[in-house]
């Protein structure tokens, strides 16, 4: 798929657009091809956090004057937590654009919410580097501060599912674990939220409490959709 064409998404026309590629290019991708450490999007990553951060900070700071300094740390985690960035890149298809590995593209690796929120995170630093903090300032508040009362709450999925749920179906969600990959030191789990009975949505993670942490927010994401 063409990069203008996110371009024309996000709403920035980049100056370089090896910035973008390699904003787009996860270290599987990176490794099969022989790159240099350098040639993935992670050294971007870590740049676009402390700019998000900033960015959601300086937000808070001004717009949330009544609020202690506890209480505005743990909004802004909800805010730039894994499951909300996810949330954010599938808005504007990000995982679409994506550059993967044949592992990971054959695991459907671009639906993932740690790799779709680092290419987030990737591309706020390719906007930082290529058109200033005012153009990162803008894209955060147009794909992240645009809805901050909705995506408060991936920070705790779960809980909050469970209060959607049992408003709406009189029940709990439970969740099962459906599959289990990766060497010991470094597993995948995958966890299927059920909801009413019927399979609702997937997670997956590093441990079983962030697999279900994602489902719970996959499932709030839909929750969401189906109330538009």
């Amino acid at each position: 798929m063409e990069i203008d064409s996110l371009e024309k998404i996000i709403k920035y026309e980049f100056k370089d657009k090896g910035l973008l590629k390699l904003a787009l290019t996860h270290s599987s991708f990176g490794n099969e091809v022989v790159l240099e450490k350098k040639g993935n999007n992670e050294r971007l990553e870590f740049l676009g956090d402390a700019v998000l951060e900033l960015v959601v900070s300086d937000y808070l700071y001004v717009g949330e004057t009544a609020i202690a300094e506890g209480e505005l740390s743990k909004k802004r985690a909800g805010i730039v937590c894994e499951p909300g960035l996810a949330f954010s890149a599938r808005r504007i298809s990000l995982g679409d654009y994506i550059l993967l590995g044949k592992g990971e593209k054959n695991s459907h690796g671009e639906q993932r919410d740690s790799i779709l929120s680092d290419a987030f995170e990737a591309l706020i630093g390719a906007i930082y580097l290529d058109g200033g903090i005012d153009e990162a300032r803008r894209f955060i508040h147009d794909n992240v501060l645009n809805d901050i009362t909705e995506r408060t709450f991936f920070h705790d999925a779960k809980t909050e599912l469970q209060m959607v749920v049992q408003n709406v179906y009189k029940s709990t969600p439970a969740y099962e674990v459906i599959e289990e990959s990766g060497p010991p030191h470094d597993k995948t789990f995958t966890v299927k939220c059920i909801i009413n009975g019927e399979d609702y949505s997937t997670g997956m993670g590093h441990s079983k409490k962030t697999a279900q942490q994602n489902a719970a927010a996959e499932a709030l994401t839909k929750f969401m959709n189906e109330e538009e």
